[in-house]
């Protein structure tokens, strides 16, 4: 039997009393790490919380509001192995990762294993880079400075969708949660990059307006 902390969040959402309808969960990170690894398979455990208990219907209610999986798989050719260790033991650890994204919030002490929870996750942040406090304000008339930004965060198993996770850093996550010390998590890194106007003097003293592409941070996700 599983414990409590061997659980970890795969998502949540805010909702209105008033709301009616279907919610839809995507699993394809966990899915697929119990595919590769039936072990680490707990099962899912749905669950409810709002500070009456008003409009909830549990597991007694109609069997047809009950919540249900839905799973596609394909058979590859491609054997996946066990990673060994130099003295050619197995390596035990439960990591593996997925196709698509799920938020996961940590569960147990295991830093790599706990999903990118949305404190540490890979995302874009504010930074405003000021052309005076970089010594370019004789040469650049306008602006004075503009949005950066610029991305940081983690990029863990099991990868969000606000992610943007590449296919290239869906594998990576996969090889590092069996091989950490060989292979590094994916990066966090700028997916989409926008331009700005710069008005400026040159070296003969003309002024100049010149687009820059590249310049401002407009989205993150994990490569």
């Amino acid at each position: 039997r599983f414990q409590e902390a061997d659980l970890f969040l795969l998502e949540s959402r805010r909702l209105w009393a008033a709301e009616e309808g279907w919610l839809e969960f995507d699993i394809t990170a966990t899915s697929n790490l119990w595919v590769m690894s039936p072990v680490h398979n707990l099962g899912l455990q749905v669950s409810v919380e709002t500070s009456s208990d008003a409009g909830l219907v549990g597991r007694d209610g109609a069997l047809e509001k009950q919540p249900f999986m839905v799973a596609f798989f394909k058979v590859s050719e491609v054997h996946i192995r066990s990673a060994r260790s130099a003295g050619g033991k197995r390596r035990h650890q439960n990591r593996n990762r997925s196709t698509q994204p799920q938020e996961a919030s940590r569960g147990s002490g295991q830093t790599d294993y706990n999903s990118s929870n949305q404190k540490t996750a890979c995302k874009r942040h504010e930074l405003y880079v000021s052309f005076r406090e970089l010594g370019w304000q004789d040469w650049i008339i306008a602006p004075e400075g503009y949005a950066a930004n610029y991305c940081d965060g983690e990029c863990s198993f099991p990868l969000n969708g606000h992610m943007n996770a590449t296919n290239h850093a869906i594998v990576q996550t996969l090889v590092h949660l069996m091989n950490p010390e060989n292979v590094p998590k994916p990066c966090c890194a700028p997916t989409k990059l926008h331009a700005i106007s710069v008005l400026f003097f040159d070296d003969n003293s003309n002024v100049i307006l010149k687009k820059y592409k590249n310049m401002v941070v407009r989205a993150c996700g994990c490569h």
